[in-house]
Parts: C-alpha cells; structure tokens; sequence
C-alpha cells in the first residue's frame, strides 16, 4: 500500500495541482510491430487526446521496460502507472484470470466476447482488490501448435520441450506427453534457436511475429481459445485522477478495445497467408489429434470449475445463457 501511495503522489500530483501534464510509461510485452502494442500507441494518442494532454504515455514495447512476467507486479506496486499483461499467465494467483483459456467453450470473436462480459464484474473485482483498475482488455486470434514436423498424435508429441506461456498451455503440453518451459514471448526466437523449446501453442501473430518458419514447419489451426490482454492502471494513482481526466482515459480506452478486438480478428487470416508463404505448412488438426485435444480440453475445463467453484459456474452459465 506504500507503494501505492507514493505512485498515486508522484504520478498524480502534478495534473491535479499546476495543470502539467502527468508523464506515464507504459511497458508492453510484445514487439512494436505486434498489434497489440500498435494499438497501445493509439490508446496513448487518443488519451492525449481526450485528456487536453494532462495525460502523456510513453508506451515501451517488447519487454524493454519490464519483461512479461514482471509488468503485472510493476504496476501493483506503483513502479509503473499503467501497463499491458496478458492475464491468463497469472492464472497461479487465481484460476479465475484463466477464464479465456478454458479450451474450445469461445472460439470466435463472438463467443470470447460474450465469455468476456460474462467473467468481466468478477475478473475486475479481483484485480481491484490487487490494486488494478482494468482500463481495457483485447483478444489474440485462436491458438494453435507449432511443430517441426508432422503430428498426427501425442505419440508424435512425446518428450518435446514445449514453450508454455501459463498453466492452461503447461497443461496441455503434459497431457500431450511434452516437456513444458516457461518462455516469454519476447525470448522465443532464442529458445526455438538454442533447443530451449521446440514447439509451442499460440496465434498466427506470434509466428509471423517471430519468424518462426526459421525453426519450425508446421502451424496445426486449433482455436483453442482466445487469451485477452489486460491494459491496467494502478488504483491508487487512478482514484487520485479528477473526473474529467478519468472519463478522457476511459473513452479511449473503449474505443481502443473496439478497434483492437476488430484488428485482431482482421489479421487471422493473413497470419496464416504469411506463415504459408515462408514455408510453412498450415492446416487444421484432425483425427486421432484432434480427437485428443478435445477430450484433454474437456478434462481442463473441469479442472477449471473445481477451482473456481461457483464463480467459475455463473461465469459459463451467463455465457451459455446468450
């Protein structure tokens, strides 16, 4: 809480006492060619914006102010005003954060964002409770496996170190007989250059991001899930925001979320069109490995609700009941 305090005095005081602007950095995971973090320049130009400027963010992309697994905390702890986390990788704190990993319940942009009104009220009241103030949150496309060979199977599978980016994708890596690896994204080239990982599960974005046709062959479409970005600011520095500033920041942080969700679905396709043009193979997962990805997806998803008891429930019920 003291560190909150001394956030909420640093970044705050000065819009709110002379009428400067508040100087905000704002660490992303992903590289800055990512449409993520393209779409946190926009949200910081519409926030200078809507704010008259009493708000400036500096958004440092692909991990160069704080790695992934440390921006959560930075902003918790006021190092940081505001950031950009994927959740679901903290999903060890709560099982609720893993609400968008619960295999093959949304996979279209319609369903994860009808799952996503559905978890939203419990998903932000626990992050407030961790001093997070969700601003927005934006879908990956589905995810899928990357492989450096032709898989058929889990026998196919076995005993490969398998990248894993949270405990959803640690899961099916074990159930698939593979070795999992924390790895972040931005340390992903080096792991599949070095043998740290061999294959991993993610979207078109990431590949073609990496250029992982350098180490990889094959691209298998599963729509696993639809894992969502976070955009949060810390709540202490958020309530010491007058109104007006509040309902700027807001405003662009809805309208960035629109814009995002619609990005994201806009270059599926052409994730696929770029990985198969540097050579890879992509298809969709079929017989005996697909037949397995479902029943581990099922197991999962009721590993998930004995973990989230009720909450867990009336999130899947709401959703069901659209």
């Amino acid at each position: 809480m003291r560190h909150a305090l001394i956030a909420a005095m640093a970044f705050a005081t000065p819009a709110l006492a002379d009428g400067h602007a508040q100087s905000w950095d704002m660490p992303m995971a992903y590289a800055a060619s990512n449409f993520h973090s393209e779409m946190g320049v926009v949200f910081a130009d519409k926030v200078r914006e809507y704010t008259d400027g009493a708000i400036d963010i500096t958004v440092h992309a692909g991990g160069s102010l704080f790695g992934g697994g440390d921006i959560k905390r930075a902003i918790q702890t006021g190092q940081v005003p505001i950031g950009e986390r994927l959740m679901s990788a903290h999903a060890n704190e709560s099982a609720l954060f893993a609400w968008d990993n619960v295999p093959f319940v949304a996979t279209t942009f319609e369903q994860n964002e009808a799952l996503w009104q559905a978890a939203r009220d419990a998903v932000t009241e626990e992050l407030e409770g961790q001093n997070l103030v969700t601003l927005y949150t934006c879908p990956w496309p589905g995810q899928g496996f990357y492989f450096n060979k032709e898989v058929a199977s889990s026998e196919d599978t076995a005993g490969l170190k398998f990248r894993s980016y949270n405990t959803a994708t640690a899961t099916f890596a074990e159930e698939l007989g593979m070795v999992p690896v924390q790895v972040e994204a931005a340390e992903l080239s080096q792991a599949l250059a070095t043998g740290v990982a061999e294959a991993f599960i993610s979207s078109g974005a990431t590949g073609y991001d990496r250029k992982v046709w350098e180490h990889l062959s094959h691209y298998y479409k599963v729509n696993a899930w639809m894992p969502r970005n976070y955009v949060m600011v810390n709540k202490a520095v958020w309530d010491g925001l007058d109104d007006g500033v509040k309902e700027g920041v807001q405003r662009a942080a809805d309208e960035t979320a629109a814009d995002c969700m619609a990005r994201s679905e806009e270059l599926t396709n052409f994730y696929f069109d770029e990985l198969e043009k540097n050579g890879m193979t992509v298809t969709d997962a079929s017989g005996t490995f697909a037949e397995e990805l479902d029943a581990i997806g099922a197991k999962m998803q009721e590993q998930w609700l004995a973990e989230t008891g009720e909450t867990g429930q009336a999130i899947l019920d709401a959703y069901e009941g659209n």
